[in-house]
Parts: structure tokens; sequence; C-alpha cells
């Protein structure tokens, strides 16, 4: 029996040192029974600095604040998902996201234990994005000759004349924030600030209080702090990638674009705001709101001005207009003289899909200035390993249709294979996209996925 408890033991010991979140245990008195790996590297400190020593002694916490971990000691509660920042023994600071529980024998407190995630880097990223509220892009840096492009940037513009809400739809790389800095900067408020905040980048316990504020003492070390609404008042905040957002966190926003009163977390005061807000998506509304990424009402709300930022599939004219300006800005980056494009390499970039877009045609233009070495033409042989393997090019031509050469073959036979052919071709451009592979043949969606069974074609 002992020696399967010390096998369980060693065993524990195990798991708790290799977990991926950090873990440490104080006893009784507040001092540290537990301080794992994880723990260590998020704290920057050694074991002995920390093991069998008082919380208090070794950790210094904000004007008005404690550990977590005493806090659920003394009061005998549960402590959940609270984001705390204090410092460490060389007073460099940590922010954590913490769980914290006490621990009882015989109904009588013995322990405490938290398990904390690291999000140091993730609330220093916030601080500073808060603090760049500056626009460096107007309707001029929109680079671009197609009819496509000139519709949409046409549209952004009469929306400058008023401060009704925008959704900007496009898919990665496609310049959404381009454009909403545009309309910012040619705005009424042009002189108030804008404030960005990607729904993506932070989970729900950090970007609650960020977009609403907070009010101190409404939970464990929370201060009085104001949200990303009250610091754009009389300016312009983006939310980028709103379809990342947590529906419950969506219903909180659609209350504040429908009243324009925000209300900090943990508070009871409404306060008045007077923001413009620009919202992106990253993917077709009815997909999203079908697919419980976005409320339909939000949508409704937001979507007052409308704009679809085509792909660059979609707009193969501006290609070379685009291609001349990478090659300029990086030619003053590097000090260089490149001249231009092979007309292989451009025929190549036209019959591209360019999944990542805009940004992706810089990517490469960029890689590819790094593989020359005095030319002033960009080959084929200079583009990144991955666009040159492909021996294709991606072309999507008649030409690449075969037809089958037998005597004995009928029409229909003939027809069904150029068909299925044709819409292979067709959906690899658009990356098995069905709607807008539909779109692109002429036909419903509903038209394409008959096709599709019929002709055993699977994505």
């Amino acid at each position: 029996m002992n020696l399967k408890k010390s096998i369980l033991t060693n065993l524990y010991e195990e798991i708790i040192e290799r977990v991926s979140v950090g873990i440490h245990a104080v006893d009784h008195e507040g001092k540290t029974i537990i301080y794992n790996k994880k723990m260590r590297e998020m704290e920057a400190m050694d074991e002995e600095d920390v093991l069998y020593k008082d919380v208090r002694d070794v950790f210094q916490f904000q004007e008005n604040q404690s550990s977590t971990l005493l806090q659920s000691l003394e009061q005998g509660e549960e402590i959940v998902n609270v984001k705390q920042t204090y410092f460490n023994n060389r007073g460099v600071e940590i922010t954590t996201i913490n769980n914290t529980f006490p621990l009882k024998i015989h109904g009588k407190i013995c322990a405490a234990v938290e398990i904390a995630t690291d999000v140091t880097k993730m609330e220093k990223l916030v601080r500073r994005n808060l603090r760049q509220t500056k626009t460096d892009f107007t309707f001029e840096h929109i680079i671009g000759a197609s009819d496509e492009l000139k519709e949409v940037i046409a549209l952004a513009k009469r929306a400058t004349r008023t401060n009704s809400n925008v959704l900007i739809i496009g898919e990665t790389g496609t310049g959404k924030e381009l454009f909403a800095q545009s309309i910012h900067t040619e705005s009424d408020r042009a002189n108030g600030p804008f404030i960005s905040q990607n729904c993506a980048a932070l989970p729900d316990s950090l970007i609650e209080g960020i977009l609403f504020g907070t009010t101190k003492g409404a939970f464990t070390g929370a201060i009085d702090s104001p949200g990303l609404f009250e610091q754009a008042q009389g300016g312009t905040l983006l939310l980028d990638e709103l379809n990342s957002l947590n529906i419950a966190l969506q219903a909180k926003l659609l209350r504040v674009l429908q009243e324009r009163k925000v209300r900090r977390i943990g508070g009871t005061k409404e306060i008045p705001i007077d923001v413009r807000v620009i919202a992106t998506i990253n993917e077709d509304p009815i997909d999203a709101v079908a697919n419980n990424h976005l409320r339909k009402d939000l949508y409704y709300r937001l979507a007052v001005v409308t704009l679809f930022i085509p792909p660059l599939r979609e707009r193969n004219g501006d290609i070379p207009v685009l291609v001349e300006e990478f090659i300029k800005k990086y030619n003053q980056l590097f000090n260089l003289d490149v001249q231009g494009v092979s007309s292989e390499v451009l025929k190549f970039f036209e019959s591209h899909s360019w999944p990542g877009n805009v940004r992706e045609l810089e990517h490469v233009i960029e890689a590819s200035l790094n593989l020359l070495n005095h030319e002033q033409i960009i080959e084929f042989h200079h583009l990144p390993y991955q666009y040159r393997k492909n021996e294709t090019k991606q072309k999507f031509t008649s030409e690449s249709i075969e037809f089958k050469n037998n005597a004995k073959t009928t029409l229909l036979d003939q027809l069904a294979s150029f068909e299925k052919q044709y819409i292979e071709q067709s959906l690899k451009k658009h990356n098995n996209h069905i709607t807008k592979t539909a779109q692109a043949l002429g036909i419903s969606r509903q038209s394409l996925q008959y096709r599709m069974k019929r002709l055993n074609i699977k994505v």
C-alpha cells in the first residue's frame, strides 16, 4: 500500500511539473509549498526564490491590490478567471489570468492553489495598440485602378459624410484596416482618436474589460479603467475580425450601439458615448450568421454602410500597379534599383489565386528582392520556393482541358468529361469555395452541388 502511495505521489509531482499552466500553492500561513516549472518560467524566478517563503515577502502587488492566493486562503472562497498584475523580486511586471481555490481538510482551510495562464505579452501589446491611435493612411494610399476597387473607394468616400456604422467585409490581406483608417481620416472625426482592436487577438476574459472598461472592486484585482468606447470618445473605434468575438459579448456590444451608452464591468453608471464603430469580418456575413459567428441583429445594426472589398484574384488589373508600388517601396528599404518583373512572372501573378491577397503579393515581392544579386528584373527563379515548385503555376485556361481521344467515345461522354474537369479546375482556382465557384461559373450553389454529386467531384 505504501509503495502504491509512493508511486502515485511521484506521478502527481511529475504531472504538476509538466503541465502547460502555472501552478502555485501555499500552506495555511501563506508560504509556498508547490511552484511548478511553468510558473517559474512565467515569473522568471528560480524555485529557491519562492519555495517555502511567504508570498508577501517575494512578490509586490499594485496599489490597493493583493495576492489572489492569499485572498482565497483568507476568505475561503474560489476566485475564478481573474486578471492580476504584479511584480517579481526584480521588479519585472507579470500579468496572469488566475483560477484560485482553497483546500479544506475536515472543514478547515489548510492551503490554497492557483492555476495561472500567462498573458503578460498580450497585456503589453494591448497597451501599445491603445497608444498608437494615430492614423497613417488615406484613400490615396489605396493602390489599384480596377473598376471593382474604384467602386468600393467611391462608396467608402461617401461614408465619410455621415457618422453611421460601417461593416467592411473582405478576406484576410485585402486591406480592410486601410479603408477604415481612410474613412476616419476624411470624416469630421479626423481630429478625434482612432482606436483599433483585433477581436481575435485576446481571450474573452480580457476583451470584455478592454471593450467596456472596469470598475474598482468589480472583481479581485479590478481597477477603475476606461474601456475602448470611452477612449474613442469623439472618434472612431475599429473592431477588427468581429466574427471572432464571443456571441455573448456581441450581445453586450449590440446594447451599447443601440443605447449609445456604456456601463463598465461592475459599474452602475451609464456613460454616454459619441463613437463611430467600424467593424470588419473576414467571411461572408450570411455564412457568419449561419455558423453562429455573428449575431443577426448585430449584423443589421452594423451594416448601415457595407463595403465588400474584392479579393485580388477578382481584380487582376490591379496586379501590375501593386507590383510597381511594392518594388518601389522595397527598393528604398533595401537600397536597390529593381526595375520590374519579367513577363513570365507577371503572367504567373495574374494566374495565381492569391489566397493571402495584397498582403501575400507584397510578401512575394519582398522575398524575391532578397534573392536578387545585381539583377534589375525579377525572374521566375527569384520567386520563393513554394511558388516555383508548382510547375503548372496555377494556370486556368481552356488549354488545360483534356478531351478523350477515342472514336468510340460519345458526345455525352466528352461533354461530361469536359464538365468535370472544368468544375474541378474552377474549384481549385477558388480554393474549393462552393459559393464563389458557383458565382464564377454563372450557376446557383445548389446547381453546382448537384453537378458535383453527379460527376463524383469531392472537395
